[in-house]
């Protein structure tokens, strides 16, 4: 009996193992988690790329060291354990190795710290955004503004598993998604009216706070088209699990048509929070 379960287990993963190591995806691997993903999800953005470039550096380098201090450990044991080296050397300073074992790692820190702090200021904001989005963050759902697009306002939250529909994945599809256009400089600014909040999406290399009183500011630039999902990612309560993103990347013309549509709609409603938000001045983007 229980090598029959184990042949069940074994052929229920065995689909998984396999497209990970054919290199197969899933047309949804792009937007959202796959089982067996052992990687990022696949950038779709400036900020991600480079993001997954920095990573890959320093898989690089650690694999690197990790394997030098292996190679060391192991000589040492091998070369100066008491069978094979009966009588130890007293020598207590060697100038050069100490020398080389602080300017090393120096020099390491440094090459980390400069690519680091480049990524950083290139994710932080960008200088000529084509459009801006503001996002606020309430228990527990998200609201959203267009304040380029005529102060479109909207409330997005999570679909409940009853009420999903084929395709929509449970936990990350949304009643009204984010809808933007394919190769935009995308400003975000982001705030709360209560606990903290992090509007994330991993494909966008996007985590920016929403800070009660405060708007902080990050951007994207999405390369492709279609829907890409992502959460909250700061603890921020009992429903902290049930914030979904959802965003929607369409053509320019696509865009264009859904802001008409949105704004003949009969009614736009939101909190007065968000209202107040959209209606805040832009220059204020990092508050006081």
């Amino acid at each position: 009996m229980l090598f029959h379960r184990i042949l069940a287990s074994v052929a229920a993963v065995a689909p998984g193992v396999m497209a990970f190591l054919s290199g197969a995806a899933t047309p949804a691997f792009a937007q959202q988690p796959t089982p067996w993903q052992l990687n990022f999800q696949p950038a779709a953005s400036p900020v991600a790329e480079r993001i997954h470039s920095f990573h890959d550096m320093l898989l690089v380098l650690i694999t690197v060291i990790t394997a030098f201090v292996l190679l060391l450990l192991l000589y040492v044991m091998v070369r100066f354990n008491a069978k094979a080296n009966p009588t130890p050397s007293r020598t207590t300073h060697n100038t050069t190795i100490e020398v080389l074992w602080t300017v090393v790692p120096i020099l390491i820190l440094v090459g980390i710290a400069v690519p680091s702090f480049k990524l950083l200021y290139f994710g932080d904001r960008h200088p000529n955004p084509d459009m801006t989005l503001k996002v606020m963050g309430y228990q527990w759902y998200w609201g959203y503004a267009y304040p380029d697009q005529g102060n479109i306002i909207f409330e997005s939250r999570m679909v409940e598993t009853q009420d999903l529909k084929p395709g929509q994945p449970r936990l990350l599809a949304t009643d009204n998604p984010v809808v933007v256009p394919v190769d935009t400089n995308i400003r975000v600014l982001l705030s709360t009216d209560n606990v903290l909040h992090s509007w994330a999406v991993p494909s966008f290399g996007i985590k920016t706070d929403t800070t009660n009183g405060r708007l902080n500011e990050t951007w994207f630039r999405a390369t492709k088209t279609g829907t890409f999902y992502g959460q909250c990612s700061e603890l921020c309560g009992v429903n902290h699990g049930f914030m979904p993103v959802e965003v929607k990347v369409v053509s320019k013309a696509e865009f264009a048509q859904w802001v008409a549509s949105k704004k003949k709609a009969a009614a736009l409603t939101a909190p007065a929070s968000t209202i107040e938000l959209a209606g805040r001045a832009d220059t204020s983007a990092r508050g006081n």
